[in-house]
């Protein structure tokens, strides 16, 4: 930016504020106030409190309507600032201009490598694959292209034309490496998120993979919920509760450089055009690891489906959050009321216990046979006996003969006389295992399958060769 107000010939006559400085933040709030500014640019304009952008909005349609050639507003930032812009006072959209810093054209992209080819006098062979990279970002451009000549032993002007053949790909790794140095500890730690679960659905993690694939620097988180329905209730329910919020303050320290978040329009953000190649170039299967969990492949809707009596719930709803505080996803009837309302109920429920929950735990109670749901819900699921995937909490108080059919299944136990939350905590332990053990369990057979094809190809291979 002062590279730009200097080419102008307007640097020494412009004010350059930050909304990362307490002292600018200040005076940015106290801009409408005064009579002639000048020319002031705002950078970091989406960091800035609502309240203040409110009022530098109403300040430009002032500006706007005065059309004042010596006072001019400037604004800075990501995370779709121009569109927070029309949201605070919409009748600026046709009176403003938005200028996309973070993704230049690829002819703007090639002209940089020009002018350094130019300097160095040599012609860099693969600059189609170097613009590919770098995605729009002068900054990675010139970090690429670097790293391509230093690997070319190209570190000053050469006397006579060359053409460097080395290619992005050769030194992708090696920049990976230098950047690992100071993006690893962030990206790990907001993809474990608050309490990370080796068996549970990895919402943070999956945020940021997100993130990877986004073709600009920001996503809408609720947007993209809608898109991929199978993560809705894991990533949604750190959204909707304010859970990603919450950590991002929390923190604030060591994630505050990278990531922007905005509650109010579930806009993510990163800021930093290194952070995006990074993610971007993840070898996510290995990051997923290095992370902590056992894979990032989530097939069923949900991992647990609870069935029980309405004379149960208090157990069935401390169960739920003890569950949902280990980031495991659970069908609970109250938690989706909202999607349930209008519905037909039954017509809703059946496909979730008969194939959308990984599991099913049915409260096995002295009431629960005789409800009309839970016989409803049991018709749904009963097949799914033999197959490990109905789990059952049978209470003490049932009578002998009850449920006298799949007593030789396996189960958990629950006493109603007893503490109610050390009991669940307890059973939420046992569920969380049998989770994380079953994923690491696919893990592995999806590896030795892997493994087997390979072998499979090579003797094909072989024997191709032999012939």
């Amino acid at each position: 930016m002062t590279r730009i107000l200097e080419e102008l010939g307007v640097a020494d006559a412009s004010l350059m504020l930050s909304a990362r400085k307490p002292n600018d933040v200040e005076f940015i709030s106290e801009l409408p106030n005064m009579r002639d500014i000048g020319t002031v640019i705002v950078d970091d304009f989406h960091r800035l409190p609502d309240e203040v952008k409110q009022r530098l909005s109403d300040y430009m349609k002032t500006l706007a309507d005065a059309a004042s050639p010596s006072n001019k507003l400037i604004l800075v930032g990501i995370n779709k600032a121009g569109e927070r812009l029309v949201r605070f006072a919409h009748d600026l959209g046709m009176r403003m201009d938005v200028f996309r810093l973070e993704a230049n054209p690829e002819d703007k992209i090639l002209e940089l490598i020009g002018l350094g080819e130019q300097a160095l006098n040599i012609s860099l062979r693969h600059k189609d694959s170097v613009i590919a990279k770098a995605q729009g970002s002068f900054h990675i451009t010139q970090i690429l292209c670097h790293n391509i000549c230093v690997k070319s032993d190209i570190t000053e002007s050469s006397h006579q034309h060359c053409e460097v053949p080395t290619s992005v790909e050769v030194i992708t790794e090696s920049v990976m490496e230098s950047f690992s140095r100071v993006f690893f500890e962030p990206a790990i730690l907001f993809a474990r998120g608050f309490k990370p679960r080796r068996g549970g659905r990895a919402p943070y993690l999956h945020i940021l993979r997100w993130l990877s694939e986004a073709n600009e620097w920001s996503i809408d988180l609720r947007s993209e919920i809608t898109q991929r329905p199978l993560h809705r209730g894991s990533v949604g329910q750190v959204v909707e509760k304010g859970h990603l919020q919450n950590f991002l303050i929390e923190k604030r320290d060591k994630l505050e450089a990278y990531f922007h978040y905005e509650p109010e329009s579930s806009v993510l953000s990163i800021e930093d055009p290194k952070f995006v190649f990074f993610i971007k170039n993840l070898v996510w299967r290995n990051f997923t690891k290095q992370a902590g969990f056992v894979n990032d492949h989530f097939p069923s809707r949900y991992d647990f489906a609870l069935s029980f009596a309405g004379a149960d719930r208090s157990v069935a709803e401390a169960l739920f959050k003890a569950l949902e505080d280990r980031e495991i996803h659970v069908f609970y009837d109250f938690n989706e009321q909202h999607l349930i309302i209008g519905a037909d109920v039954e017509e809703y429920l059946a496909p979730i216990y008969r194939s959308e929950a990984k599991y099913i735990v049915p409260f096995l109670s002295p009431q629960y046979p005789t409800r009309l749901w839970t016989k409803i819900e049991s018709e749904n699921f009963k097949h799914r006996f033999g197959n490990q995937s109905v789990l059952p909490i049978r209470f003490t108080t049932v009578q002998e003969g009850f449920f006298s059919d799949i007593q030789k299944y396996g189960g958990l136990v629950y006493d109603p006389t007893g503490n109610l939350d050390q009991q669940v905590e307890t059973i939420a332990n046992t569920l969380e295992k049998r989770l994380s053990s079953d994923k690491q369990e696919a893990a592995v057979a999806q590896a030795q399958a892997r493994i087997e094809e390979m072998e499979t190809e090579e003797s094909k291979e072989g024997a191709v060769a032999a012939v």
